[in-house]
């Protein structure tokens, strides 16, 4: 089965803080395989995109991950960043 481009990006967005949502709960929630959930989870990350490599919080982000999120954090505001 096919999903839309946007419903991918939304349930992306929900692995992301402040969300920090499981993806056993995603796939759940969203009726979708954990498969396909952990298939979208590994492409973005292969396209540069930062994502949790567990099902933790940013903690659980590989030591790769963590430099990259300070660098693209650097500029926000205390606000952005808190909602970050």
């Amino acid at each position: 089965m096919a999903y839309a481009p946007e419903r991918r990006e939304a349930v992306l967005k929900r692995m992301l803080p402040p969300n920090n949502v499981m993806i056993a709960d995603l796939a759940r929630s969203e009726s979708i395989s954990e498969q396909t959930s952990y298939g979208w989870r590994t492409k973005a990350r292969r396209e540069g995109r930062l994502l949790p490599d567990a099902d933790l919080t940013p903690e659980g982000w590989s030591s790769r991950d963590k430099p990259a999120a300070v660098m693209e954090t650097v500029a926000m505001s205390e606000a952005e960043i808190g909602e970050y």
